[in-house]
Protein backbone atom coordinates (compact mmCIF):
# COMPACT_ATOMS: atom_id res chain seq x y z
CA UNK A 1 0.00 0.00 0.00
CA UNK A 2 0.79 3.44 -0.30
CA UNK A 3 2.75 5.13 2.66
CA UNK A 4 0.67 7.34 4.75
CA UNK A 5 3.76 9.98 4.32
CA UNK A 6 3.04 10.12 0.69
CA UNK A 7 -0.84 11.49 1.24
CA UNK A 8 -0.27 14.68 2.28
CA UNK A 9 -1.50 15.96 -0.86
CA UNK A 10 -5.16 14.72 0.09
CA UNK A 11 -4.99 16.84 3.47
CA UNK A 12 -6.13 20.18 1.71
CA UNK A 13 -9.35 20.59 2.31
CA UNK A 14 -12.06 20.26 -1.06
CA UNK A 15 -15.39 19.71 0.12
CA UNK A 16 -16.86 19.82 -3.25
CA UNK A 17 -17.08 16.24 -4.44
CA UNK A 18 -18.57 14.44 -1.61
CA UNK A 19 -16.32 11.53 0.19
CA UNK A 20 -20.18 8.87 -0.60
CA UNK A 21 -18.97 10.24 -4.26
CA UNK A 22 -15.37 9.77 -4.49
CA UNK A 23 -16.09 5.91 -2.89
CA UNK A 24 -18.69 5.29 -5.56
CA UNK A 25 -16.41 6.34 -7.97
CA UNK A 26 -12.98 4.31 -7.04
CA UNK A 27 -15.38 1.19 -6.67
CA UNK A 28 -16.57 1.64 -10.44
CA UNK A 29 -13.10 2.26 -10.97
CA UNK A 30 -11.65 -1.08 -9.88
CA UNK A 31 -14.30 -2.62 -12.94
CA UNK A 32 -12.21 -1.33 -15.69
CA UNK A 33 -9.86 -3.32 -17.79
CA UNK A 34 -6.23 -4.48 -17.30
CA UNK A 35 -3.66 -6.43 -19.07
CA UNK A 36 -3.82 -9.98 -17.80
CA UNK A 37 -6.24 -8.93 -15.76
CA UNK A 38 -3.49 -7.48 -13.18
CA UNK A 39 -5.71 -5.04 -12.12
CA UNK A 40 -2.32 -2.92 -11.36
CA UNK A 41 -3.92 -0.15 -9.13
CA UNK A 42 -4.37 1.25 -5.94
CA UNK A 43 -6.95 4.25 -5.10
CA UNK A 44 -6.69 6.47 -2.40
CA UNK A 45 -10.10 8.67 -1.37
CA UNK A 46 -8.95 11.95 0.54
CA UNK A 47 -10.90 15.42 0.83
CA UNK A 48 -12.82 16.02 -1.93
CA UNK A 49 -10.11 14.30 -4.00
CA UNK A 50 -9.60 10.27 -5.53
CA UNK A 51 -5.82 9.66 -5.87
CA UNK A 52 -5.12 6.63 -8.43
CA UNK A 53 -1.30 4.90 -7.70
CA UNK A 54 -0.04 2.00 -9.73
CA UNK A 55 0.95 -0.72 -8.24
CA UNK A 56 4.02 -1.83 -9.39
CA UNK A 57 4.60 -5.54 -7.74
CA UNK A 58 1.95 -6.38 -10.34
CA UNK A 59 4.00 -5.78 -12.98
CA UNK A 60 4.50 -7.92 -16.17
CA UNK A 61 8.19 -7.91 -16.50
CA UNK A 62 8.41 -9.64 -19.76
CA UNK A 63 5.65 -8.62 -21.76
CA UNK A 64 5.10 -5.03 -19.95
CA UNK A 65 8.69 -3.90 -19.22
CA UNK A 66 8.33 -0.31 -20.23
CA UNK A 67 5.29 0.06 -18.30
CA UNK A 68 2.92 1.21 -20.89
CA UNK A 69 0.42 -1.46 -20.39
CA UNK A 70 0.14 -1.02 -16.72
CA UNK A 71 -0.39 3.11 -17.15
CA UNK A 72 -2.39 2.03 -19.72
CA UNK A 73 -4.75 -0.31 -17.33
CA UNK A 74 -4.27 2.58 -14.58
CA UNK A 75 -5.73 4.91 -17.32
CA UNK A 76 -8.80 3.06 -17.64
CA UNK A 77 -9.45 3.00 -14.18
CA UNK A 78 -9.12 6.92 -14.19
CA UNK A 79 -11.57 7.38 -16.96
CA UNK A 80 -14.20 5.00 -15.41
CA UNK A 81 -13.51 7.37 -11.84
CA UNK A 82 -14.30 10.62 -13.93
CA UNK A 83 -17.61 8.64 -15.46
CA UNK A 84 -18.61 7.68 -11.99
CA UNK A 85 -18.03 11.48 -10.51
CA UNK A 86 -19.73 12.94 -13.56
CA UNK A 87 -22.85 10.64 -13.40
CA UNK A 88 -23.28 12.37 -9.79
CA UNK A 89 -22.95 15.29 -11.22
CA UNK A 90 -19.25 16.48 -10.42
CA UNK A 91 -16.94 18.36 -13.44
CA UNK A 92 -13.28 16.68 -12.28
CA UNK A 93 -9.91 17.52 -13.87
CA UNK A 94 -7.32 14.98 -14.27
CA UNK A 95 -3.84 16.32 -12.62
CA UNK A 96 -0.65 14.15 -13.60
CA UNK A 97 1.71 14.93 -10.22
CA UNK A 98 5.05 14.49 -12.23
CA UNK A 99 6.59 13.87 -8.57
CA UNK A 100 10.21 11.87 -8.89
CA UNK A 101 9.47 11.09 -5.39
CA UNK A 102 6.44 9.19 -5.79
CA UNK A 103 6.49 7.95 -9.22
CA UNK A 104 3.42 5.72 -8.30
CA UNK A 105 1.27 8.37 -8.16
CA UNK A 106 -0.51 8.45 -11.41
CA UNK A 107 -3.30 10.88 -11.33
CA UNK A 108 -5.01 13.35 -8.66
CA UNK A 109 -8.94 13.65 -9.74
CA UNK A 110 -10.55 17.37 -8.33
CA UNK A 111 -13.43 19.09 -8.92
CA UNK A 112 -13.45 21.53 -11.30
CA UNK A 113 -15.66 24.39 -13.38
CA UNK A 114 -15.91 22.99 -16.89
CA UNK A 115 -15.04 19.03 -16.73
CA UNK A 116 -16.69 16.57 -19.36
CA UNK A 117 -20.38 15.80 -17.67
CA UNK A 118 -21.10 13.87 -20.96
CA UNK A 119 -19.47 11.12 -19.70
CA UNK A 120 -22.03 10.72 -17.55
CA UNK A 121 -24.34 8.68 -20.54
CA UNK A 122 -21.50 5.67 -19.57
CA UNK A 123 -22.58 4.79 -16.62
CA UNK A 124 -24.98 2.47 -17.03
CA UNK A 125 -22.53 0.50 -19.24
CA UNK A 126 -19.88 0.72 -16.83
CA UNK A 127 -20.49 -2.79 -15.32
CA UNK A 128 -21.45 -4.38 -18.70
CA UNK A 129 -18.20 -3.98 -20.63
CA UNK A 130 -16.32 -7.03 -21.19
CA UNK A 131 -13.29 -8.28 -23.20
CA UNK A 132 -14.52 -10.66 -25.09
CA UNK A 133 -12.62 -13.39 -27.23
CA UNK A 134 -15.69 -15.06 -29.41
CA UNK A 135 -16.53 -15.77 -32.74
CA UNK A 136 -17.30 -12.60 -33.92
CA UNK A 137 -20.06 -12.18 -36.34
CA UNK A 138 -20.59 -11.17 -39.94
CA UNK A 139 -22.35 -7.74 -39.43
CA UNK A 140 -20.45 -4.66 -40.46
CA UNK A 141 -20.05 -2.14 -37.81
CA UNK A 142 -21.66 0.66 -38.94
CA UNK A 143 -19.47 3.39 -40.36
CA UNK A 144 -21.77 5.86 -37.99
CA UNK A 145 -20.43 4.21 -34.87
CA UNK A 146 -16.65 4.40 -36.29
CA UNK A 147 -17.12 7.81 -36.17
CA UNK A 148 -18.74 7.63 -32.60
CA UNK A 149 -15.64 5.81 -31.52
CA UNK A 150 -12.74 8.05 -33.33
CA UNK A 151 -14.06 11.25 -31.75
CA UNK A 152 -14.35 9.39 -28.01
CA UNK A 153 -10.92 8.81 -28.16
CA UNK A 154 -9.91 12.22 -29.51
CA UNK A 155 -11.86 13.76 -26.78
CA UNK A 156 -9.28 11.86 -24.67
CA UNK A 157 -5.61 13.07 -26.16
CA UNK A 158 -5.88 9.52 -27.90
CA UNK A 159 -5.74 8.60 -31.38
CA UNK A 160 -8.23 6.10 -33.18
CA UNK A 161 -7.49 4.98 -36.99
CA UNK A 162 -8.97 2.54 -38.44
CA UNK A 163 -7.28 -0.32 -40.52
CA UNK A 164 -9.33 -0.78 -43.83
CA UNK A 165 -6.76 -1.16 -46.71
CA UNK A 166 -6.02 -4.42 -47.53
CA UNK A 167 -2.52 -4.00 -47.63
CA UNK A 168 -2.48 -2.16 -43.82
CA UNK A 169 -4.60 -5.34 -42.55
CA UNK A 170 -2.39 -7.43 -43.83
CA UNK A 171 0.23 -6.22 -42.49
CA UNK A 172 -1.25 -6.09 -39.25
CA UNK A 173 -1.90 -9.49 -39.49
CA UNK A 174 0.91 -11.27 -40.63
CA UNK A 175 2.92 -8.86 -37.59
CA UNK A 176 0.40 -9.87 -34.80
CA UNK A 177 1.17 -13.44 -35.53
CA UNK A 178 5.06 -12.64 -35.83
CA UNK A 179 5.29 -11.25 -32.64
CA UNK A 180 3.06 -13.48 -30.86
CA UNK A 181 5.19 -16.17 -31.92
CA UNK A 182 8.58 -14.28 -30.88
CA UNK A 183 6.82 -13.71 -27.41
CA UNK A 184 5.87 -17.51 -27.15
CA UNK A 185 9.15 -18.77 -27.70
CA UNK A 186 10.71 -17.17 -24.98
CA UNK A 187 10.03 -19.56 -21.95
CA UNK A 188 10.16 -16.23 -19.37
CA UNK A 189 6.70 -15.48 -21.39
CA UNK A 190 5.29 -18.26 -21.16
CA UNK A 191 6.20 -18.84 -17.21
CA UNK A 192 4.85 -15.10 -16.94
CA UNK A 193 1.68 -15.88 -18.74
CA UNK A 194 0.93 -19.32 -16.69
CA UNK A 195 1.07 -17.24 -13.72
CA UNK A 196 -1.93 -15.30 -14.76
CA UNK A 197 -3.97 -17.63 -16.69
CA UNK A 198 -6.16 -19.63 -14.27
CA UNK A 199 -8.71 -22.27 -13.30
CA UNK A 200 -9.22 -21.05 -10.19
CA UNK A 201 -12.97 -20.15 -9.39
CA UNK A 202 -11.44 -18.33 -6.20
CA UNK A 203 -9.10 -16.18 -7.42
CA UNK A 204 -9.69 -12.79 -7.91
CA UNK A 205 -7.16 -11.59 -10.62
CA UNK A 206 -5.35 -12.70 -13.52
CA UNK A 207 -7.49 -14.22 -16.80
CA UNK A 208 -9.72 -17.32 -15.97
CA UNK A 209 -9.96 -19.74 -18.41
CA UNK A 210 -13.42 -19.35 -18.52
CA UNK A 211 -13.03 -16.14 -20.47
CA UNK A 212 -10.71 -17.48 -23.35
CA UNK A 213 -11.46 -20.53 -25.63
CA UNK A 214 -10.59 -24.18 -25.60
CA UNK A 215 -8.40 -25.96 -27.97
CA UNK A 216 -5.21 -25.59 -29.70
CA UNK A 217 -5.30 -22.46 -31.24
CA UNK A 218 -7.41 -19.47 -33.13
CA UNK A 219 -6.29 -20.81 -36.55
CA UNK A 220 -8.01 -18.57 -39.19
CA UNK A 221 -8.19 -15.63 -36.88
CA UNK A 222 -7.41 -12.41 -39.13
CA UNK A 223 -5.47 -11.23 -35.37
CA UNK A 224 -4.47 -14.07 -33.37
CA UNK A 225 -6.21 -13.91 -29.78
CA UNK A 226 -3.17 -15.30 -27.40
CA UNK A 227 -3.10 -18.32 -26.55
CA UNK A 228 -3.30 -18.58 -22.65
CA UNK A 229 -2.40 -22.42 -22.67
CA UNK A 230 -6.52 -23.27 -21.95
CA UNK A 231 -6.23 -26.32 -24.41
CA UNK A 232 -8.94 -28.24 -22.74
CA UNK A 233 -10.43 -25.92 -19.67
CA UNK A 234 -11.43 -22.99 -21.85
CA UNK A 235 -14.64 -21.83 -21.45
CA UNK A 236 -15.45 -21.04 -24.69
CA UNK A 237 -15.84 -22.82 -28.37
CA UNK A 238 -12.81 -23.57 -29.61
CA UNK A 239 -13.82 -21.88 -33.11
CA UNK A 240 -12.87 -18.02 -32.96
CA UNK A 241 -12.22 -17.42 -36.57
CA UNK A 242 -14.14 -13.86 -37.65
CA UNK A 243 -14.96 -12.41 -40.99
CA UNK A 244 -12.07 -11.20 -43.19
CA UNK A 245 -14.00 -7.79 -43.09
CA UNK A 246 -14.03 -7.50 -39.64
CA UNK A 247 -13.99 -4.06 -38.10
CA UNK A 248 -9.80 -3.58 -37.11
CA UNK A 249 -8.72 0.01 -34.89
CA UNK A 250 -5.68 1.06 -33.99
CA UNK A 251 -5.41 3.11 -30.91
CA UNK A 252 -2.24 5.00 -29.87
CA UNK A 253 -0.97 8.41 -29.61
CA UNK A 254 1.20 11.62 -30.57
CA UNK A 255 3.86 11.32 -27.94
CA UNK A 256 5.36 7.28 -26.83
CA UNK A 257 5.37 8.75 -22.72
CA UNK A 258 3.73 8.08 -19.25
CA UNK A 259 1.52 11.20 -20.11
CA UNK A 260 0.50 9.96 -23.03
CA UNK A 261 0.11 6.25 -22.08
CA UNK A 262 -2.27 7.02 -19.28
CA UNK A 263 -4.71 9.36 -21.52
CA UNK A 264 -4.23 6.54 -23.87
CA UNK A 265 -6.01 4.25 -21.22
CA UNK A 266 -8.59 6.87 -20.78
CA UNK A 267 -9.19 6.84 -24.66
CA UNK A 268 -9.04 2.73 -24.52
CA UNK A 269 -11.89 3.03 -22.17
CA UNK A 270 -13.91 5.48 -23.03
CA UNK A 271 -13.68 3.99 -26.68
CA UNK A 272 -15.12 0.52 -25.24
CA UNK A 273 -17.87 2.21 -23.61
CA UNK A 274 -19.32 3.35 -26.35
CA UNK A 275 -19.00 0.08 -27.95
CA UNK A 276 -20.53 -1.48 -25.19
CA UNK A 277 -23.31 1.23 -25.23
CA UNK A 278 -24.06 0.64 -28.74
CA UNK A 279 -24.70 -3.56 -27.96
CA UNK A 280 -21.40 -4.33 -29.73
CA UNK A 281 -18.77 -6.34 -28.36
CA UNK A 282 -14.80 -5.67 -28.28
CA UNK A 283 -11.21 -7.41 -28.23
CA UNK A 284 -8.17 -6.35 -27.79
CA UNK A 285 -4.51 -7.58 -29.37
CA UNK A 286 -1.18 -5.98 -27.77
CA UNK A 287 1.18 -8.75 -28.92
CA UNK A 288 2.00 -6.34 -32.00
CA UNK A 289 2.88 -3.60 -30.05
CA UNK A 290 5.10 -5.62 -27.01
CA UNK A 291 7.58 -6.69 -29.55
CA UNK A 292 9.65 -3.73 -29.99
CA UNK A 293 10.65 -4.57 -34.11
CA UNK A 294 7.00 -5.68 -34.83
CA UNK A 295 5.74 -2.63 -33.36
CA UNK A 296 8.34 -0.24 -35.72
CA UNK A 297 7.19 -2.58 -38.80
CA UNK A 298 3.89 -1.32 -37.80
CA UNK A 299 4.39 1.99 -37.87
CA UNK A 300 6.34 1.98 -40.58
CA UNK A 301 4.04 -0.25 -42.94
CA UNK A 302 0.47 1.49 -41.72
CA UNK A 303 2.72 5.38 -42.69
CA UNK A 304 1.39 5.71 -38.82
CA UNK A 305 2.62 9.01 -37.69
CA UNK A 306 0.88 8.51 -33.80
CA UNK A 307 2.75 5.58 -31.62
CA UNK A 308 0.47 2.50 -31.33
CA UNK A 309 -0.31 0.91 -28.18
CA UNK A 310 -3.81 -1.42 -29.10
CA UNK A 311 -5.36 -3.22 -31.55
CA UNK A 312 -9.18 -3.01 -31.49
CA UNK A 313 -11.68 -5.79 -32.92
CA UNK A 314 -15.33 -4.63 -32.75
CA UNK A 315 -17.99 -6.16 -33.77
CA UNK A 316 -21.59 -8.78 -32.84
CA UNK A 317 -21.01 -11.23 -30.10
CA UNK A 318 -22.40 -13.43 -27.82
CA UNK A 319 -22.19 -11.85 -23.91
CA UNK A 320 -18.48 -13.71 -21.89
CA UNK A 321 -18.40 -14.17 -18.56
CA UNK A 322 -17.93 -11.79 -16.13
CA UNK A 323 -14.10 -10.83 -15.14
CA UNK A 324 -13.18 -11.49 -11.23
CA UNK A 325 -12.01 -8.55 -9.25
CA UNK A 326 -9.70 -7.65 -6.14
CA UNK A 327 -11.34 -7.07 -2.87
CA UNK A 328 -11.99 -3.74 -2.35
CA UNK A 329 -10.07 -4.16 1.16
CA UNK A 330 -6.97 -4.81 -1.23
CA UNK A 331 -7.06 -1.80 -3.87
CA UNK A 332 -8.65 1.15 -1.76
CA UNK A 333 -8.31 2.96 0.92
CA UNK A 334 -9.34 6.33 2.67
CA UNK A 335 -7.37 9.02 4.10
CA UNK A 336 -8.58 9.90 7.42
CA UNK A 337 -9.21 13.37 6.97
CA UNK A 338 -11.82 12.43 3.77
CA UNK A 339 -14.53 11.62 6.80
CA UNK A 340 -16.61 8.61 7.15
CA UNK A 341 -18.32 7.40 3.80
Amino acid sequence: MTPSGQLAWLSKPNPTIAVEALRRAAVRATLAPSVHNTQPWQLVIGSGALAIHADFSRQLRMLDPARRQLIISCGCAVLNARVSLAADGYPVTVRWPADSSRPDLLAELTSCSDGDLSLAMLDPVLGLRRTNRREFADDPVPPQLVEVLIEAADREGGRLVMIDEPAHRRAAAVLSRRADAIENADPRYRAELRAWATDDPHRSDGVAFATVPHGRGPAGDLVRIRDYGAHQDGGLPEHTRSSGAECLLLLGSDEDDPVSWLRAGQALERVWLEVTRAGYAMSLFTQVVEVPATRQLLRSELGLSMQPHVLLRVGRAPATPVTRRRKLVDVLRQHPQAGAA
